[in-house]
């Protein structure tokens, strides 16, 4: 069935668009059309940012809410996004191939505890405080919401980072005009359906999906506060340069090609769940992926066939099948763009032992086997570049500095896990990677703890009381003691 809308979310209405374009949403399975959607246009830019601004301007606006109901309305919106799991589940697996088995727990549960998080952290967040100056008088130190937050979101993770970008800024008193990307607008219609459940008073929230234009236009709309964006790195170079101009506060999460460093002691059998979500999540359509994996030259062997034997065994095929472990890619020009990374690998000289081309019996759907590479120069373009898809380089190393070396040899710097045995000397290692995070026998986004990269990694820091300070900006008033 082919779901198609014709409106937009805009002043807390499903309004007509302005635009004539249409968005056409396609299974990543099927390649069939699954919906159609209206591309928002510079107009509809313009009634959307209208609307949050005077959301947030409005005596009794938005920003004017007490904590206590701004917190309230934010756990009813996870009631509601809660409510529709199962919606969300589907059009997100349907739309970018995301296996279900991970789409339940990241695109629907996790969202609900980030709303709830937030909501519990407004409350405990003091945000006015009386400084005793050094000369003669005292100062009142004041956190205020930023205002409107351009929010534009991928297409991997959209619920997830919707939430990460919305609930912080929810929280503060900010109003979101919200951009999702065309790949996965579908599920954007069920948020929207929630924020209306949730009593979220009209403006707050808008929704206008479009393609790179839709977004260009929103960053540099002159009634934007601030801009959050996740996505590549040389997109958000672009929209660093605009808010540069325009000395606009932005948050940038960007690109990553992450390692992983088994060390001699580590327990492969014993973590296989945990180095199959850390290298393969999502189909390898993660940012924070370990595409890279540093293994001691005396267990290469050993981790070869280890690798390869998970590989082989990983379940593809439709993600809408809760059997299923990897997926296809989002698009027919993205499975390019992986196949093409594979085949300048072989060109490099790397060397596939498992996977390098397209699934058997899968004639349908943008499918990529899950790949793995030997032989890789560290230099490589494979070592070097995100890949974005289920191909893994292992790199053998011959000690722990020469690991570390290499894990930190990369323009990027988001993410990276330590295996071992010793977890007291995992976190002595993770301390010496250059990256904005790091796990130890594990890797998952946590609500409580900020998120974020360095180098070509981005910008700023999302989740956390870190995500909430970056929706709130200082106000001074100076008193005199006299």
């Amino acid at each position: 069935m082919v779901t198609d809308h014709k409106t937009l979310f805009i002043g807390g209405e499903q309004i007509p668009a302005s635009s004539t374009e249409r968005i056409e949403i396609r299974s990543a399975t099927t390649e069939e059309v699954v919906g159609t959607a209206p591309c928002a246009d510079n107009v509809d830019v313009d009634a959307a940012v209208a609307a949050a601004r005077r959301a947030f301007e409005d005596p009794g606006g938005w920003s004017a809410w007490s904590v206590e109901d701004r917190a309230s309305a934010i756990e009813r919106l996870a009631d509601e996004v809660a409510a529709r799991a199962d919606r969300i589940t589907h059009f997100v697996s349907s739309q970018n191939g995301m296996p279900t088995v991970i789409a339940g727990p990241l695109e629907s549960d996790m969202p609900v505890k980030i709303y709830r998080y937030y909501a519990d952290l407004i409350r405990r967040t003091e945000l006015e405080e009386t400084r005793p100056g050094l000369l003669c008088g005292r100062a009142i130190v004041r956190r205020a919401p930023i205002g409107v937050i351009a929010a534009i979101v991928p297409w991997n993770y959209p619920n997830l980072i919707t939430a990460i970008k919305s609930a912080p800024a929810l929280a503060a008193g900010c109003t979101v005009v919200l951009k999702p990307s065309p790949e996965t607008v579908l599920d954007s219609y069920v948020f929207a359906e929630a924020v209306a459940a949730a009593g979220i008073p009209a403006g707050v929230i808008n929704i206008v999906p479009g393609r790179a234009d839709t977004g260009s236009y929103l960053v540099s709309h002159r009634g934007v506060d601030k801009v959050s964006f996740t996505g590549s790195t040389a997109v958000g170079r672009q929209i660093a340069k605009t808010c540069g101009e325009l000395l606009r506060p932005v948050t940038l999460e960007l690109g990553g090609k992450s390692a992983a460093i088994i060390l001699d002691d580590a327990d492969l059998s014993g973590n296989i769940e945990g180095l199959f979500q850390a290298t393969l999540l999502n189909n390898g359509q993660t940012c924070v992926v370990n595409g890279r994996i540093l293994v001691p030259r005396n267990r290469f062997d050993e981790s070869r066939d280890f690798l390869a034997a998970l590989l082989n065994g990983a379940v593809v095929g439709d993600p809408l099948d809760p059997a299923t472990q990897i997926g296809p890619m989002v698009t027919e020009v993205h499975r390019g763009r992986v196949e093409g990374h594979i085949a300048r690998a072989k060109a490099d000289g790397a060397r596939a032992v498992v996977g390098g081309g397209r699934p058997a019996g899968l004639d349908r759907g943008w499918f990529v086997e899950p790949t793995l590479f030997t032989d890789v120069d560290p230099s490589s373009a494979l070592a070097q570049q995100e890949v974005f898809g289920p191909v893994l380089a292992l790199m053998p190393y011959d000690d722990v500095e020469q690991a570390v070396q290499i894990a930190n040899d990369s323009s990027y710097g988001l993410a990276g896990t330590i295996w071992t045995a010793d977890e007291a000397r995992g976190i002595e290692i993770a301390e010496q990677i250059q990256s904005g995070t790091v796990g130890v026998n594990y890797y998952m986004l946590d609500p409580v703890a900020p998120f974020g990269g360095i180098k070509a990694s981005g910008l700023g820091r999302e989740l956390g009381p870190e995500g909430l300070s970056s929706c709130l900006r200082h106000h001074t008033t100076y008193l005199s003691t006299i």
